[in-house]
């Protein structure tokens, strides 16, 4: 399924989220950082997230000392979870509402106070500026005003380590992007520092945070910087950062949130996604059909792709996603236009008219950026690789087209919407490819930017196309 709407939680105006940090679960991203005794009363989270998928336990933050004695936030397809567990809970909140959205950024913040009398005020858990009240399980803390951690790890215990992107121990590792992370030990600030509802679109947004005492383990990460993207912000000691290149920093946020492939469009045969949902590896000897978070039905829009690992029938293009057949393959519907490893163009069940069993494309490999222009004005699709554009084509000709492949105009048997699409034709070998509409996963050796500012290229955007963002679509799309 692929969602239609603008993906969520990207107001613009006010407060701008610069960059983010991806976590990788197969690649175990993760940073930590040993932990003083700080307070055992009062403590606050407050993050953006972005995740990668619907699977398993993702551990967001976890202060470990082993599997009986350990703090966690999580989220999963069974919700978002605060769990604190000492051979027993003293606390679990898990919700009823789930966390699933691929496409959207949310924001989670936890306020901890165990000196308030009533018990449910002890734990409080905001998504996106709302108070949570329906648990599937919950467990408050007991009341304590004053002295020890009472055994509990809870948020500051001097005797674990706080990990950011899993478990001390390696597993139930997170999966997606990060940003605006706040931990502070021993105050509680109203989730109305961190955030606001935008006056115009009731959408909860960032604020700038300031005058907050983060406390003796508090640490704020805005993660601006590439070569450190564990420094604490606010002065503090850095993280200790595991897995963690300048790649793993992205422009992706909660003020602009770019497009990623859709791992809930992942059909016929599944496709392996990570590095936030950027990089892809397709099932070998089975055909394969995966799409972009965004969609658009008008505007003109520039995206990259690299092959990391190329096959014999891998194939990339665009798609009217919601018309094609569930069990065809990448260029076999009305809608599809495909650009096969050959540089030959296929759409419904045969070559494009005009590029017919011609190499007229450029044929790619191993190691080749491929570069997509979609005119959704003119409707043309350019392709190319390497800075060339296949066929002597030009992305700015307009309604000359020249040496465009044509691609259907948009009209009442569509759904009018367009996505970029990647996928494995008839029997090809295992493909790896990575996917930049924008904000890379990785290293981009020369960079380029679209007219407003936005996105990191290999090679130069066409003049009046644009990166594949939020705030681009509120403008173009």
């Amino acid at each position: 399924m692929v969602s239609f709407i603008l993906p969520g939680n990207s107001a613009s105006g006010g407060y701008e989220v610069d960059n983010s940090c991806i976590f990788d679960r197969a690649s175990t991203d993760s940073m930590s950082k040993s932990m003083s005794d700080g307070s055992s009363i009062k403590g606050t989270f407050s993050a953006w997230i972005k995740v990668d998928g619907t699977g398993n336990e993702m551990n967001i933050l976890s202060h470990f000392q082993d599997t009986s004695n350990v703090f966690t936030i999580n989220t999963s397809g069974s919700g978002v979870a605060v769990v604190d567990y000492n051979s027993g809970y003293s606390l679990q909140l898990q919700t009823n509402r789930l966390m699933r959205d691929p496409s959207a950024w949310f924001h989670l913040y936890i306020a901890i106070d165990r000196s308030q009398g009533t018990a449910d005020l002890r734990n409080r858990m905001f998504i996106n500026g709302v108070e949570q009240t329906s648990f599937k399980h919950r467990t408050n803390y007991s009341q304590q005003t004053s002295g020890s951690h009472q055994d509990a790890i809870s948020m500051n215990d001097g005797q674990c380590t706080m990990y950011l992107g899993g478990l001390g121990d390696g597993n139930q590792m997170f999966g997606g992007y990060l940003a605006e992370l706040h931990w502070i030990d021993g105050t509680v600030p109203a989730v109305t520092e961190f955030g606001e509802f935008d006056e115009d679109s009731g959408i909860w947004k960032p604020k700038l945070v300031s005058d907050i005492s983060y406390g003796t383990n508090g640490f704020y990460l805005d993660f601006q910087d590439a070569s450190n993207l564990g420094n604490d912000a606010n002065g503090g000691t850095d993280l200790t950062e595991s897995n963690i290149a300048s790649t793993n920093q992205s422009t992706d946020t909660c003020t602009n949130n770019f497009a990623t492939l859709n791992p809930l469009d992942n059909s016929y045969a599944a496709t392996t996604f990570s590095e936030g949902n950027l990089k892809a590896v397709t099932s070998s000897g089975n055909e394969s059909y995966n799409t972009a978070t965004i969609g658009v039905a008008s505007g003109k829009w520039y995206w990259e792709v690299k092959i990391v690992n190329s096959s014999t029938n891998g194939t990339y293009g665009i798609t009217d996603s919601v018309t094609r057949a569930t069990n065809n393959y990448l260029g076999d519907d009305t809608y599809d236009t495909a650009y096969l490893k050959d540089g030959k163009v296929y759409r419904d069940s045969g070559y494009v008219s005009g590029f017919s069993n011609a190499n007229t494309l450029t044929a790619y490999d191993t190691g080749d950026i491929l570069m997509f222009a979609l005119d959704l004005t003119n409707n043309a699709l350019y392709a190319g690789h390497n800075g060339t554009w296949g066929n002597s084509s030009n992305p700015t000709s307009g309604a000359s087209k020249t040496g465009a492949i044509p691609i259907d105009a948009v009209t009442s048997t569509g759904t009018g919407f367009y996505f970029p699409a990647f996928g494995e034709w008839t029997g090809g070998a295992s493909a790896t490819y990575s996917v930049n509409f924008g904000s890379p996963e990785f290293a981009i050796s020369s960079g380029n930017a679209d007219a407003n500012g936005y996105g990191n290229f290999e090679y130069a955007v066409p003049s009046g196309y644009y990166s594949l963002n939020t705030k681009n679509l509120a403008e173009y799309g």
